[in-house]
């Protein structure tokens, strides 16, 4: 059973994202603020819920939500400040485009970049904990997997539309044999270590 919020004092945002793990494409993140009375029985961290109901959760948490924002650090930025600072990036982005201003930030995770003049909690696994969160996952997965089955168009060669850029066997037996394309993040290489539990 998720939880409505962290704390009720000041107005919350739950904050995640989707992608840190990727060989190519963008990272997006979200940030979502809900109703003090929110619940739906299917939200949940966006891992354990199926691709159609993420998106008929994306439909419905947009329509209920008092505020959410949607944005993305692309692979070159990506490569220039790493992975880590570039997730942290997309989800200020998404913070500042909230059309109503957060108080106090959920944030799922155990590190983050403090936001100016916003207080946070990082909560390892927090988009299984709390349904601002989890729909912060949700919003995040869906417009980035729009954006992976988008470009899959262009280089359908690497199985983007199924792998979203995560790096599968295929994806990255695939790079091994044809190269990266301009898509990818040059600094994440197929042999490196964090790859090899895949």
């Amino acid at each position: 059973m998720l939880l409505p919020f962290y704390q009720q004092e000041l107005l919350e945002a739950g904050c995640d994202e989707a992608g840190r793990g990727c060989l190519a494409g963008p990272v997006f993140a979200a940030a979502v603020i809900l109703p003090l009375d929110y619940y739906h029985p299917l939200l949940n961290d966006s891992k354990q819920i199926k691709e159609k109901d993420r998106f008929l959760l994306r439909d419905e948490i947009e329509k209920t939500a008092l505020a959410f924002a949607v944005a993305m650090v692309d692979h070159q930025e990506i490569d220039k400040i790493n992975i880590l600072n570039a997730s942290f990036l997309a989800m200020h982005r998404a913070i500042e485009q909230l059309n109503q201003q957060p108080e106090f930030l959920i944030i799922d995770g155990n590190r983050f970049n403090a936001y100016p003049n916003i207080k946070h909690q990082c909560i390892i696994e927090g988009d299984g904990k709390y349904f601002s969160i989890a729909a912060a996952s949700i919003l995040a997965k869906t417009y980035r997997d729009d954006f992976m089955e988008k470009i899959h168009q262009e280089y359908p060669i690497y199985g983007w539309n199924s792998n979203k850029g995560y790096p599968t066997i295929h994806h990255r037996q695939t790079v091994l044999n044809h190269g990266f394309s301009p898509y990818h993040r040059k600094t994440f290489k197929v042999t490196d270590p964090q790859l090899s539990i895949f």
